[in-house]
């Protein structure tokens, strides 16, 4: 039999502390609240958690100057609004007795403009981390243009300082400077700050933007493309090829693996937003039986989010997914995180859609990364452009809302807030994530008193239990997380209907999902098959002999056979 990690077999979590609970009463949410709703994860079916960044960082500032964690100032520290070293290693204490992971985010790429090291970089050109950073001279007349053509994630990536008059650059927002990554002192210092939180019992690390980390070494500028925007985030007509997916980013990637290879069962997940055969690249070599491993152990493919949520299009991504990620490989399904607009609203608020979204992430070969809250239909919050709590908002004020609506479309998110909104406990004030009366951080969004925990797990139909069973099935079904994949073809309802089999020595579970909102009958896959899940709660068998030898597939509902 093949061989297999516990990573490439489990179901990943991700929380947004600042929206999960709060225990303080501040209307923020923090560490003791997520070690307190550790027994609902569990109880949920997962196995692993990643939390998002509660590193210190300057969120004392106004929104628009800081990133919520993603802009650190002090990478071995704990920000006191989410608590202290003691309140972590309790929570990684917990976790584990619970036989849970626990998945730190690393913000590599870049650190907030307060980090010490930059204000040192910052104080004068001779201060000896100056080159910790990249500083460059501006070009001609008077130094006072960028040093390139480069643009960044949307933005241009060149940000003046009178102070040294030089620029620094930015991949981000210019309170982000990126660091040298050319520099060995920075590969040193960032390595072992990796190795201090796996000492601590950190399981593995969600890289963010890991291809980020180099730009072109002679700084030459990004050549001309005819493409405003693609995959691997050439934009506005310029290639990213200077300053993103740098062939030396991949060779530090193999460093990184090399350093959690210093502890057992770690793993790594970079944030790679490109196409699949770049996605791919980041991953290393692995050899056939998957015991030699140098790059990434999995890397998000993002194509999943924007993919029409329809029979024909996700039987497409499926063969590509399986085309460039076939064994050892792994690929990572994704519907949503702390960036995007959240699953249930681009599936048109139609819950039939979210559970059959649930079996297919939960069924298809591949490591599934639930956002919070989807398990409830959570929806995008419709957040003001007036005093967001996104600092990307602010930066692009001064963008349109059509066009920010038309941005959306193709995964752009010009205001994050209407997807972090606070998790949905119960139907009391504030939805039981904070005390009554408490302003929190975000408003919590208006459905909450029909979408949460407390009343979903009591309707057997609701979108909670569905993940719960479906859950349940795949932890109790090794097919589910390790088995071959081979679709099965229905001919001409291959465009209505998604169907596959799951395969794991001799045992063989069917999966079929309708897209359609009619009944559709077809041809059983075998003599004798037995319904070991629908996503109507109430049908408990197949009857093939009610239907002339059919099976019947009810309007949006997905069954899996064996």
């Amino acid at each position: 039999m093949k061989e297999f990690n516990w990573w490439q077999k489990t179901v990943v979590y991700q929380i947004y502390p600042r929206s999960f609970k709060d225990t303080t009463g501040n209307g923020i949410g923090d560490l003791k609240g997520i070690i307190e709703k550790l027994d609902y994860i569990k109880d949920l079916g997962i196995e692993t958690i990643w939390i998002s960044p509660f590193y210190p960082s300057p969120t004392d500032k106004p929104y628009k100057e800081h990133d919520c964690g993603y802009d650190i100032s002090d990478y071995r520290g704990i920000n006191p609004l989410f608590g202290t070293m003691s309140d972590f290693e309790t929570l990684v204490e917990e976790i584990h007795n619970r036989d849970m992971k626990l998945v730190m985010d690393m913000v590599m790429n870049h650190t907030s403009i307060e980090h010490p090291w930059f204000k040192e970089s910052r104080s004068n050109r001779d201060n000896p981390k100056r080159d910790w950073y990249i500083w460059k001279d501006g070009k001609k007349p008077n130094g006072k243009k960028p040093p390139t053509n480069w643009n960044g994630f949307l933005i241009k990536c060149w940000k003046y300082d009178e102070l040294t008059d030089q620029w620094y650059y930015h991949a981000f927002l210019p309170f982000q400077p990126d660091l040298n990554y050319r520099n060995p002192d920075i590969q040193k210092e960032m390595l072992d700050t990796v190795r201090f939180w796996l000492k601590k019992g950190a399981d593995g690390y969600r890289l963010d933007i890991i291809n980020t980390l180099f730009e072109d070494a002679e700084f030459r500028d990004a050549p001309f493309t005819f493409k405003i925007f693609s995959d691997n985030l050439d934009t506005l007509f310029k290639s990213s090829k200077r300053n993103l997916n740098h062939p030396d980013t991949l060779e530090f990637c193999k460093k990184l693996r090399a350093t959690i290879d210093e502890f057992p069962e770690r793993f790594l997940v970079g944030e790679v937003t490109a196409s699949l055969k770049t996605v791919k690249d980041y991953l290393g070599n692995i050899s056939s039986d998957g015991k030699s491993h140098d790059g990434l152990n999995l890397s998000f493919q993002f194509q999943s989010l924007t993919t029409p949520f329809k029979a024909k299009s996700i039987r497409k991504l499926l063969h590509l997914y399986e085309e460039w990620f076939p064994y050892p490989y792994m690929p990572t399904w994704v519907f949503g995180n702390h960036d995007q607009i959240r699953r249930i609203t681009r599936l048109g608020d139609n819950f039939d859609k979210a559970k059959l979204n649930a079996v297919l992430q939960l069924t298809a070969r591949g490591v599934p990364f639930i956002y919070y809250g989807e398990e409830l239909g959570m929806k995008n919050y419709k957040a003001p452009k007036k005093n967001s709590r996104d600092a990307v908002s602010h930066h692009f004020n001064w963008v349109p809302q059509f066009l920010r609506n038309i941005a959306m479309k193709i995964g752009l998110m010009m205001n994050r807030d209407g997807c972090r909104t606070p998790m949905q406990w119960d139907s009391t004030e504030n939805a039981g994530f904070s005390n009554p009366g408490v302003e929190t951080w975000l408003p919590v969004e208006s459905s909450f008193k029909k979408r949460n925990v407390e009343r979903e797990l009591k309707n057997a139909s609701s979108l909670l239990n569905c993940y719960k069973r479906l859950l349940k099935i795949r932890k109790e079904n090794l097919a589910l997380q390790i088995g071959n994949f081979e679709f099965i073809d229905l001919n001409k309802l291959n465009k209505k209907i998604l169907a596959y089999k799951r395969i794991i020595a001799e045992k063989i579970l069917y999966v079929f999902i309708n897209f359609k909102d009619n009944i559709i009958k077809i041809d059983p896959p075998k003599e004798e098959v037995e319904l070991l899940f629908s996503t109507l709660p109430n049908r408990i068998a197949i009857s093939p002999e009610s239907y002339e030898g059919k099976l019947a597939l009810f309007p949006y509902e997905a069954i899996i056979l064996k």
